[in-house]
């Protein structure tokens, strides 16, 4: 099982890093080229939502590699 923890932390990472991409090209650029009642949607998208996701996803991840949820209440498992 804690093998698969970990398998799943290297997915965690690599999905906090695309959802970070995928939120700044495919999302908020177009937004920030059209200008006008578009920028607010743009800045939160750049500045809020993907730094929150992507760092989130990712230390989620890493927490997963490390074994930090193998524990239950302070014992190994």
């Amino acid at each position: 099982m804690n093998a698969i923890r970990k398998a799943l932390g290297y997915l965690w990472i690599l999905v906090g890093i695309s959802a970070g991409i995928y939120l700044i090209y495919f999302q908020a650029l177009p937004l920030w080229q059209s200008g006008g009642n578009d920028l607010v949607p743009a800045i939160i998208y750049t500045f809020i939502l993907a730094p929150i996701i992507s760092l989130g996803m990712s230390i989620f991840g890493y927490y997963a590699m490390q074994g930090e949820y193998s524990t239950k209440n302070g014992e190994k498992l």
